[in-house]
């Protein structure tokens, strides 16, 4: 997919010509989960706001959340502070988050009549909330870095809506993909409508990129990952205004080649996937995103600054590169380590485009 840079100018617009697949002076950085439960001034306006769902429901604690790791450090991208379960709890389903539980939901779907019922939210009532803190967001960067939107894939999230919970073998979901693949099919077409929608209605807001997490599409096999997951997948991105997009499928490595025809702008590796390798099953076709182990953040700043540079040499100083990390930041990351991690790869990834690493 072709992107277009628009007006107005972004004071750095690193990310998008990396996006772009255009040469960039250094490799843009920012990373999934960077404002989160590893920064103390994160925990601390949590505890003000006495549980997650208050604080992500707040457009003026939420833009200054999204805005606290670009205090720290000189990301290259901000992302919308918020949860990919949004869309299922403006459906009615009842979202809570238990303390050390994870969130859970009071109305799973398990019966005919309920999917039956289910519809696509209106994301200018049921999620103005979101809304107000994509545009609160990007007039407090004020073009300082692009803001990054998102939302969790159709499948991803039909996983929480079926299961009610996290789970690790997630047993209703694929009991409905056995016995009744029809209200499976039924429940992914009315997400594929509503990320479309809700992810349309953030770029209308401000947001500049639009990001897939599709958390659980790498539980399915292969011929499953293609009928329930990226095809649905696809459905949203037909339907994306034009803006960059990033798909995002944890443990996606085997269908690289499929993604990147998905019309994405950009396809992320999780850790288990060799940089090289992807460049060469992909080629030009699209940027990559990644894919340094979050568990990283946790060892001494030398580690970090080295395994930034194993990562760095092996995706090569060719232009559409994103550095991230192979899934979302662990609440145990050092802040130290990611300022480490941060200055390693504006650094090195400067010296790599100017051969003088």
């Amino acid at each position: 997919m072709e992107v277009h840079l628009r007006p107005p100018a972004l004071k750095n617009d690193t990310l998008l010509r990396a996006l772009a697949r255009q040469p960039t002076r250094y490799t843009p950085i920012w990373l999934m989960r960077q404002a989160g439960r590893y920064l103390p001034e994160y925990n601390a306006a949590r505890a003000k706001a006495g549980s997650f769902l208050k604080l992500a429901k707040s457009p003026a604690l939420a833009t200054e959340i999204a805005l606290q790791p670009l205090e720290r450090y000189p990301l290259d991208a901000a992302i919308l502070f918020s949860d990919i379960l949004t869309v299922p709890d403006a459906m009615g389903l009842g979202l809570s988050f238990a303390e050390g539980e994870g969130p859970r939901f009071e109305r799973p779907l398990r019966d005919e009549a309920a999917i039956a019922r289910l519809a696509a939210p209106d994301p200018g009532r049921e999620l103005r909330y979101v809304l107000d803190a994509v545009r609160e967001t990007r007039r407090a960067l004020d073009g300082r870095v692009p803001l990054i939107g998102f939302s969790g894939s159709p499948y991803t999230l039909a996983c929480y809506m079926i299961e009610g919970s996290g789970s690790d073998d997630w047993r209703h979901v694929k009991e409905m993909r056995r016995a009744r693949p029809d209200l499976l099919h039924c429940i992914l077409a009315v997400n594929a409508r509503a990320v479309a929608d809700y992810l349309n209605a953030q770029i209308e807001a401000g947001a500049q990129v639009a990001m897939l997490f599709d958390t659980w599409g790498g539980s399915l096999g292969t011929a499953d990952y293609e009928e329930f997951s990226l095809a649905y997948m696809r459905k949203v991105l037909a339907a994306l205004l034009p803006v960059p997009s990033i798909v995002f499928t944890k443990g996606g490595g085997a269908w690289l080649e499929s993604i990147a025809t998905s019309g994405c702008s950009a396809v992320g590796l999780d850790s288990t996937v060799n940089p090289r390798e992807a460049r060469s099953r992909i080629g030009k076709k699209v940027a990559l995103q990644g894919n340094l182990d979050p568990a990283v953040l946790a060892a001494p700043d030398a580690s970090v600054r080295e395994q930034a540079r194993r990562v760095l040499d092996a995706f090569g100083p060719a232009p559409g590169h994103i550095f991230n990390l192979g899934h979302g930041i662990s609440p145990d990351a050092r802040p130290d380590a990611v300022a480490a991690l941060v200055d390693e790869v504006r650094t090195y990834s400067t010296k790599l485009r100017t051969g003088l690493a």
